[in-house]
């Protein structure tokens, strides 16, 4: 009997699934198929679990399919017949294993499941600074109504319609920036790594009228971050971690961007250079930044990062919401129904480059 695994009983409460999810499954599974639901929990952070159960291995043996958060080696060497394995994680690299590169196995993970509410952090961190919030926080910490940095001269308070926001890395979180900051007014450089299919930036309209795309400037490789960095008021990471982009957020690239920029950081920590990155902060170089992985988790408590006061910190919790499990299974079933029908693989979705990393 053909079998698929749902293997992502997570521990946190808030990402507990939900009874309907394995119902929904089971119902888009052809007649003949058995669904086994592992009913231990995992850990669906990061990039996803470390390590498989004893019962997980046997239960992945003659499988095809394996749903989880992660794909650790062991699920690959134990299930010889695995054709398909999903991660409820958008991160991949802890799964790019020496067997999964090795391994013909067809791997889609959950990018652009995460983006709205991380898209939403995103602008949130963006407001924290342009109107000064930081300030505010500062002064009732003090108990003091304190008016002055808001009225000084130069004052670094701004309009999302009058600023430019960059967006390094134009996948799903980079989309759903685009659209919130673009429909604000915000002039958007989106980058990504390679040219743009014809009508990508083509984004879904604004409410009220006008093409969110026609707001979206489109630009790649080196003479595109240039851009980014040149012109962006506050520049987003939303890129995927690869061997290219690991530390592309240095001492160099702070140099290059403009005085006075927010830097938010949703990706991964070790795109960003965080010593650089404090260095800019307390030299008045970076106005701000929004910072919610890092290259070390949990963040030291010696880190210099928990005392600047222009430093919003969130513990790596950009993506939470109880919006998951619904996009979540729509995902898994869409591209359970491709798998049953022998759909082309260029015709699935959020199917992983192995090789590019993402």
């Amino acid at each position: 009997m053909p079998r698929a695994i749902l293997d992502m009983m997570d521990r946190r409460p808030i990402w507990a699934m939900p009874e309907w999810v394995p119902e929904r499954i089971r119902d888009a599974l052809p007649a003949g198929w058995e669904l086994v639901v592992v009913d231990e929990e995992t850990d669906g952070s990061g990039d996803g679990a470390a390590r498989v159960s004893p019962r997980v291995l046997t239960a992945v043996v003659d499988a095809e399919i394996y749903f989880g958060y992660g794909i650790p080696a062991a699920i690959l060497e134990a299930g010889r017949s695995l054709a398909w394995v999903h991660s409820g994680a958008a991160g991949v690299g802890g799964s790019l294993t020496p067997a999964m590169l090795a391994s013909p196995v067809i791997f889609t993970n959950s990018a652009g499941v995460h983006a709205a509410p991380m898209a939403e952090t995103v602008l949130a961190m963006l407001l924290h600074f342009g109107r000064g919030l930081d300030f505010a926080a500062q002064g009732q910490r003090r108990r003091t109504w304190d008016t002055e940095p808001y009225y000084v001269a130069g004052a670094p308070l701004s309009e999302m319609s009058a600023s430019t926001v960059g967006i390094i890395g134009f996948g799903g979180i980079g989309r759903e920036v685009a659209r919130r900051v673009a429909s604000l007014g915000a002039r958007v450089i989106a980058h990504k790594r390679r040219p743009a299919r014809p009508g990508e930036a083509n984004l879904e309209p604004v409410a009220g009228g006008g093409e969110l795309g026609s707001r979206i400037e489109m630009v790649w490789g080196s003479s595109g971050l240039d851009a980014v960095y040149r012109e962006s008021d506050a520049i987003v990471v939303a890129a995927p971690d690869t061997p290219e982009t690991r530390g592309m957020i240095d001492a160099a690239a702070l140099e290059r961007m403009k005085p006075g920029c927010v830097l938010i950081n949703v990706a991964r920590g070790r795109l960003v250079d965080e010593d650089a990155v404090t260095e800019a902060l307390r030299a008045g170089r970076l106005r701000g930044a929004g910072l919610d992985v890092f290259s070390k988790e949990p963040l030291p408590s010696d880190s210099p990062l928990w005392d600047l006061p222009n430093v919003v910190l969130t513990p790596h919790v950009s993506a939470v919401t109880r919006g998951f499990w619904q996009r979540e299974t729509d995902l898994i079933v869409r591209n359970l129904r491709r798998y049953v029908l022998g759909a082309p693989i260029d015709e699935w979705e959020n199917v992983v480059d192995k090789q590019a990393g993402y």
